[in-house]
């Protein structure tokens, strides 16, 4: 086994601030990427990519999302509040690049659509726009919003009420193959993957053996 790095806190107020960034970033393992589609009652669009968003619960279907730090003003979050509806759109292998761009830092009246060549669909009357070039794509509507003292971030919760992936990913039992919609991941900030299965799991209870659900 290779000889292992031990940092301590003292040790990382050393560091230079973007490598603890990059450092801490990457400690939490691979993450859910996805594009947050949103517009404002002007009809305005934004998007941007995020890694911070997570699963709360299945009933009501929920999901959290977490915003840096403010100022600056973010424009996504804004948009969430100010309307009340926002998408997820999962990235791909064809459109991992543009969904980076939109990271950058443009201007409110600049629409991260247009500068990224990403296409807006709207479908079944929501009113944020979802990402056309998404296989698996999520309707969310804005159900509450935590402010989070101890780093100055932002929790906001959202209910998936839209739900659109391809027919062949979905399994009998509801299990969704990301795989096969080419769904990726990402670690850090910026490092981007694909993922190979290495099994689906039985349902783990005591005295009774896990076995594989590929083998069904």
């Amino acid at each position: 086994m290779k000889n292992k790095i031990n940092f301590k806190t003292s040790d990382l107020e050393k560091m230079e601030k973007q490598t603890v960034v990059h450092l801490i970033n990457s400690l939490g393992g691979f993450k859910s990427v996805a594009l947050v589609g949103t517009s404002d009652k002007n009809g305005n669009t934004n998007l941007s990519v995020f890694s911070s968003f997570f699963h709360i619960g299945a009933n009501p279907p929920l999901i959290g999302m977490i915003f840096r730090p403010r100022p600056p003003e973010r424009d996504s979050m804004r948009n969430i509040l100010s309307t009340g509806f926002y998408t997820l759109n999962h990235i791909n292998e064809d459109i991992y690049r543009q969904a980076h761009q939109t990271s950058a830092r443009y201007d409110t009246e600049i629409s991260e659509f247009d500068v990224t060549g990403l296409s807006k669909e709207y479908k079944n009357d929501f009113f944020a726009p979802f990402v056309a070039e998404s296989n698996i794509q999520l309707g969310i509507q804005f159900k509450d919003k935590i402010d989070i003292a101890i780093n100055n971030t932002t929790l906001i919760i959202g209910e998936i009420v839209e739900v659109f992936l391809p027919e062949d990913c979905l399994s009998d039992d509801g299990f969704v193959n990301l795989e096969k919609a080419n769904t990726i991941t990402c670690s850090g900030l910026d490092s981007y993957h694909k993922t190979v299965q290495l099994d689906r799991l039985s349902y783990a209870k005591p005295n009774k053996e896990i076995t594989s659900l590929l083998d069904n």
